[in-house]
């Protein structure tokens, strides 16, 4: 499905007032926290440039705008962005020289292994080298030590760096087709939300509960921080993984097998299996529901070449399982 005359494309103005108001939460949050100086102003300005970078590029007109400006040579130009962030956060931060060449490394080495890939066909060797690159030292925690402070940003900035890696790999320089980075609202989105939202918690709360993974418990305590938990769900939760498992895994995976169900299926399991290291280790119920929760997140993005639905589907799963169930 391509945009058309029944598209609303998110604009330029609400996605800087989005950004403006998650980096002003964050600010008042740290300084709330007690943080504050050199040190967690670096943070917090190195964590608003990347995600002002993932979150600007996901604007239709940008993104277009983007791709039109970054040519060979130009293109290589696409992972300076990440790369000049960590370079700075460490030597301002960190000020370990480990770090800085772990950072440096992990910003460029997925725009190497792609820079002579560009309009070739999807799946060569180098599109899942540069996936699993930008996917494991997450995955395993290895990217914390790069930004250990201040400690309630080292997740999030994890995140924003992997993100941006990935987006200026596979957006800007691999110009990977079908990915749906771009933010828009097409007719059918709505419905596909709502259903498979449904569909998924009349399946997945029983068993749940019956595996005793799921608990009902309501809390009001949580429900406190519900705007401050929701934004952070969408945006370094649901986007990014949506971006990672269905616009580029997927993708990828099904384009090598030709057939998009394979893929689907596929993926959905690679989901599940990324869960499974979740105390207590091997968590095998967290895996089954979150192979569950991948069939519907990926068929969502399999109809409608849009992370927007699956991004949305996976948001509401989470909100609700953290104020509604322990």
């Amino acid at each position: 499905m391509t945009p058309d005359s029944r598209s609303r494309q998110i604009t330029f103005a609400a996605v800087a007032a989005i950004w403006a108001v998650i980096v002003s939460m964050a600010a008042f949050a740290g300084l709330w926290m007690g943080f504050g100086g050199r040190r967690f102003a670096v943070a917090l300005i190195v964590a608003a440039v990347l995600f002002g970078f993932e979150l600007f590029l996901a604007v239709p007109s940008v993104l277009k705008l983007a791709l039109f400006s970054l040519r060979i040579p130009g293109i290589l130009l696409a992972p300076l962005v990440p790369l000049f962030a960590v370079l700075i956060y460490s030597f301002t931060v960190s000020g370990n020289l480990k770090t800085v060449l772990a950072g440096a490394a992990y910003a460029v080495l997925p725009a190497l292994l792609l820079a002579r890939s560009t309009g070739k066909s999807p799946g060569r060797w180098e599109d899942y080298a540069a996936a699993i690159v930008v996917w494991m030292p997450v995955e395993f925690r290895w990217m914390y030590k790069i930004f250990p402070y201040p400690p309630p940003l080292t997740h999030v900035l994890t995140i924003l760096m992997a993100l941006g890696t990935g987006v200026a790999a596979f957006v800007l320089l691999r110009r990977l087709e079908g990915i749906g980075y771009a933010i828009d609202w097409r007719r059918g989105f709505g419905w596909i939300v709502a259903l498979y939202f449904i569909i998924f918690a009349v399946i997945a709360i029983p068993i749940g509960i019956k595996t005793h993974f799921l608990a009902f418990a309501p809390s009001l305590h949580r429900q406190h921080f519900f705007p401050l938990t929701a934004l952070g769900i969408v945006f370094f939760t649901a986007w990014p993984e949506e971006f990672l498992f269905r616009g580029i895994l997927q993708n990828l995976i099904s384009s090598t097998m030709k057939n998009e169900w394979a893929g689907l299926a596929m993926t959905s399991i690679i989901f599940g299996l990324s869960h499974i290291f979740h105390a207590p280790y091997p968590n095998w119920k967290y895996m089954l529901l979150a192979t569950i929760a991948g069939l519907f997140y990926g068929h969502a993005w399999m109809r409608t070449r849009s992370l927007v639905p699956g991004t949305l589907i996976h948001a509401f799963v989470d909100i609700s399982w953290h104020i509604l169930f322990r």
